[in-house]
């Protein structure tokens, strides 16, 4: 998948007009990118298209315009859009109510360790979790998350083929699986398989 590049970003002034248009476009994209892994836990699919947008809604809402700024942005995004051999994700840890939400984040310390993929017939894939910075300390773990899940050739090439997709997280406080997610998900993360 080809990476962002700040020649590739449109200026201040051109995102301003594209962009009820462009943010209706990746909405639409996202939800074939999202998967609910219980009531508390989303992981959002990252790619190109997705970066892209949040690359542009930054420099809009922090007004940067200047190239070292862009190219800042862009190399802060770039690591989360997919390269071919794996798929990339936001997750989101969702307790509405804040005093429940603090409980249940320290319970979950160590939950991003424990979301996982598995091509069928193939091992389940362990998340790798927050490579650009430690996100949990020893009290809790945070409510956003990034992993990327590594394939080998076999899984890439047996999803290609066909297999089924499950996904899940096994951690003593918070377990969820999905035996097989939805075809428009597994269409979409498809292509992030294609190099």
């Amino acid at each position: 998948m080809a990476k962002i590049t700040p020649e590739s970003l449109m200026t201040l002034e051109a995102y301003a007009k594209a962009r009820t248009d462009f943010r209706a476009r990746v909405l639409t994209h996202k939800k074939h990118r999202t998967v609910a892994l219980g009531d508390h836990v989303t992981l959002v699919f990252e790619d190109e298209l997705t970066m892209r947008y949040q690359i542009q809604e930054m420099l809009r809402v922090e007004r940067i315009f200047e190239e070292a700024g862009i190219r800042d942005e862009v190399d802060a995004y770039n690591p989360l859009v997919p390269d071919g051999s794996n798929w990339k994700a936001t997750m989101l840890i969702e307790y509405p109510e804040v005093s429940e939400r603090q409980v249940r984040l320290a319970a979950l310390r160590g939950v991003e360790d424990r979301v996982w993929v598995q091509v069928a017939g193939e091992a389940r894939v362990t998340a790798i979790a927050d490579e650009d910075m430690e996100r949990a300390n020893e009290d809790k773990t945070s409510a956003v998350h990034f992993l990327r899940f590594e394939l080998t050739a076999p899984m890439v090439a047996a999803f290609a083929a066909g297999a089924t997709l499950a996904m899940g997280i096994d951690h003593p406080e918070y377990k969820a699986v999905i035996e097989q997610v939805p075809a428009a998900v597994r269409s979409s993360l498809a292509d992030d398989l294609r190099a």
